[in-house]
């Protein structure tokens, strides 16, 4: 009955009902949904992205033509080229030419599943991440040899998330398009190595001296270790840091099981022989001076040039010959050479470049010692005093300070040019407390300093530091008759085919001093190498300069001139030890006078101008206005080397001098010289105190003690 009933379609019994999803079931679903179609729209975007990068990428042959980076080519004032910087890119290895362990090298350095990804690597980029997770910081990068490849032709190395995206675009489209084989081909024939040296075959002549077909083991794991830091890791920089990163690329290797035990064992990176390092002369001292001026000169520019400089070849060769010579042991020489018009002709920066490539001429700052008193003696001769002038040599304490002449000893009544000639301490303090050692500073930043300066009364002796390349500038300028000299390296910059980017124009500086003040320093430069502490400066011509020395055989200089040449020399240590026998008027001089013997062969013989007339006010002894102003009438430089013009003797001034912090003040660029005069002589010529009784002491003179 009951089965008779249910074929009747009697009801059955009924079923439970299913439960509803729950909410966060439902989301997930949705999610999941959601999720899958937008990973497959992206990976449409993305196939679509490459696609059409690979139908836009050039063909194989233009990528091997295309280059990274300017090529820049120095040439000497005679056109002779200096050095060719930029990349260097060496012949071309096809993949087969490659040697097998140089491909091996690199694919266990830099992408161990090259021949299984598509161009990005997902277990390099996981494990990245994991690796930034765990120390904080992106130390594991995730790029394959393929999204370098990309990077070098296409991009640049910016950390941006638009540069990522677009670098994995074009790894894909790059493998779309061409074959594993020719993908690292391409790779090892345009990756970085360091030094200017493009692609494998650059790479093993510049640091092997030998094609990049010979390859050994040792050098192509040295050669693969250079990608990560190609800087860092060169040969030419640190071959103990090569070899210790080439012994990780052979561990590498052997985890990769293209090597083994045995082969890594028997590796002696001892036995490999680097190539000398070519063109890392003292010519480098002036490329790596003179090439940073080419953003200023050009802005903006990726084409090959020429760069024409003013450099001499011969020159150059004689400089570095003296300073090589002359550099006492253990010590550093430095020589900065130019032309009348700023031309440097010779730039030295060390005795060897290849030891340390720290231009000393342009960047060490140091205490000049006596060269100093050029701007004392400047500052004296245009407040009134003549070459002739009578001064006295005695012991003299200014503010607390004594200072002492060289050998202790005191000659007594003399005139200027014979204490500037023998370098007599105690008249420069004199000096420059008569006239005002902010006068002096004001005169040394007039004629080009740049480093700060200290007014302290020491500071007429020399013990605010300077740089080698402004003092020959300073001395330059003296020799240029007061005009002001402003150094230059580069003449002319064209394209490979001759088109003319820049072209230096002439023109002619500011006067700095009168004329009779460029004469009257040029007698007293004169007689120090005649009579005085530069004697061993002559070389068989008018030569004019001055020594400097400082405490402790330090520092050793001589600045001067002749036939339109100046040249300045420094001599000392780098820890700024003391360095026996070294004066101004031994190596340095010495120095001197081996290079301008060179210099001025072709040159004919100048005879200084010392015999310009003083201007009237000078001439008249009761003009009461000699000292007001004159040097108001005269530009000077700031600290950028900018030429600041004349305010006229009627300006307030330019600025006064701030403290120091070690009790004096201090002249800060902008700032110029107080008045000469003194504040006697200023109640005297304004009426507020009689006038100076016969026999007193005028204005710019040193009183003479009574018996001497």
């Amino acid at each position: 009955m009951a089965r008779n009933d249910i074929r009747r379609g009697a009801p059955a019994s009924r079923q439970p009902d299913q439960p509803e999803p729950s909410r966060l079931g439902r989301a997930f679903r949705r999610l999941l949904v959601w999720g899958t179609g937008l990973a497959l729209l992206g990976a449409l975007i993305v196939a679509v992205a490459v696609g059409l990068a690979a139908q836009s990428l050039p063909g194989y042959d233009q990528l091997k033509s295309s280059q990274a980076g300017q090529m820049i080519v120095v040439r000497a004032r005679d056109g002779t080229e200096l050095v060719s910087l930029g990349p260097s890119y060496g012949k071309w290895l096809a993949y087969e030419q490659i040697p097998q362990v140089m491909k091996d090298a690199m694919l266990s350095t830099e992408d161990r599943r090259f021949n299984s990804h598509i161009g990005i690597d997902p277990i390099g980029i996981l494990r990245s991440f994991y690796v930034r997770a765990r120390e904080g910081r992106w130390k594991q990068g995730g790029s394959t040899v393929t999204q370098q490849l990309a990077r070098t032709v296409f991009l640049n190395n910016d950390r941006t998330w638009s540069r990522k995206l677009r670098e994995i675009v074009l790894a894909m489209a790059l493998e779309w398009k061409f074959s594993k084989d020719q993908i690292l081909e391409l790779y090892l024939n345009k990756v970085y190595f360091g030094g200017g040296a493009y692609g494998v075959d650059s790479a093993a002549r510049k640091f092997f001296g030998h094609p990049g077909t010979q390859l050994s083991l040792p050098e192509a794991a040295i050669i693969a270790g250079l990608v990560k830091a190609p800087s860092h890791y060169s040969p030419t920089a640190d071959a103990e840091a090569a070899v210790d990163r080439a012994k990780v690329v052979l561990g590498l290797m052997q985890e990769n099981r293209v090597i083994g035990p045995d082969q890594a064992a028997a590796v002696d990176f001892k036995a490999i022989k680097f190539a000398s390092e070519g063109g890392q002369n003292s010519v480098r001292y002036f490329t790596d001076w003179a090439l940073p001026q080419l953003d200023i000169l050009l802005g903006e520019n990726t084409e090959p040039i020429e760069v024409w400089t003013t450099l001499d070849i011969g020159m150059q060769r004689a400089a570095t010959d003296a300073i090589q010579k002359n550099a006492p042991a253990g010590a550093q020489g430095a020589l900065v050479s130019l032309d009348r018009d700023g031309a440097v002709l010779a730039l030295v920066g060390g005795t060897d470049y290849v030891t340390s490539n720290y231009n000393r001429a342009v960047n060490a700052v140091r205490q000049p010692g006596s060269a100093w008193k050029l701007f004392v003696y400047l500052a004296a001769l245009e407040a009134g005093y003549t070459p002739s002038s009578e001064v006295v040599d005695a012991p003299v304490t200014i503010d607390g300070w004594s200072p002492r002449n060289s050998g202790g000893t005191y000659a007594g009544k003399i005139d200027v040019r014979t204490a500037f000639a023998y370098s007599k301490n105690t008249v420069a303090a004199q000096l420059g407390n008569e006239v005002g050692f902010s006068s002096v500073a004001g005169m040394a930043r007039r004629f080009g300093i740049s480093t700060p300066i200290s007014t302290v009364p020491s500071m007429v002796l020399g013990s605010n530091e300077v740089r080698l390349i402004d003092m020959t500038r300073a001395f330059a300028s003296v020799s240029a008759k007061g005009q002001a000299i402003e150094p230059y390296g580069i003449t002319k910059i064209a394209t490979t085919d001759g088109r003319v980017l820049y072209q230096r124009t002439s023109k002619g500086g500011q006067m700095l001093v009168p004329a009779y003040v460029a004469a009257g320093i040029t007698d007293l430069l004169q007689s120090a190498v005649a009579i005085g502490t530069g004697r061993a400066a002559q070389i068989g011509r008018p030569v004019a300069g001055k020594t400097g020395t400082t405490t402790s055989n330090k520092d050793g200089w001589f600045m001067g001139f002749s036939s339109g040449i100046t040249t300045g020399v420094w001599m000392g240590r780098d820890d700024d030890k003391p360095v026996p026998g070294l004066q101004g008027g031994t190596a340095p001089a010495r120095a001197f006078a081996s290079y301008m013997r060179v210099a001025v062969a072709g040159r004919p013989v100048e005879q200084f101008d010392t015999a310009a007339t003083p201007p009237a006010w000078q001439l008249e002894p009761d003009d009461e206005t000699a000292m007001s102003g004159n040097p108001d009438d005269y530009s000077y430089v700031d600290e950028q080397g900018n030429l600041i013009e004349p305010q006229g003797s009627g300006a307030s001034g330019r600025g006064q001098p701030v403290g120091d912090g070690n009790g004096g003040p201090e002249l800060v660029p902008g700032d110029v010289p107080l008045p000469a005069a003194n504040q006697d002589f200023l109640d005297e010529a304004t009426g507020r105190k009689p006038r100076s009784e016969p026999g007193t002491p005028k204005p710019g003179r040193i009183p003479v003690p009574a018996g001497q």
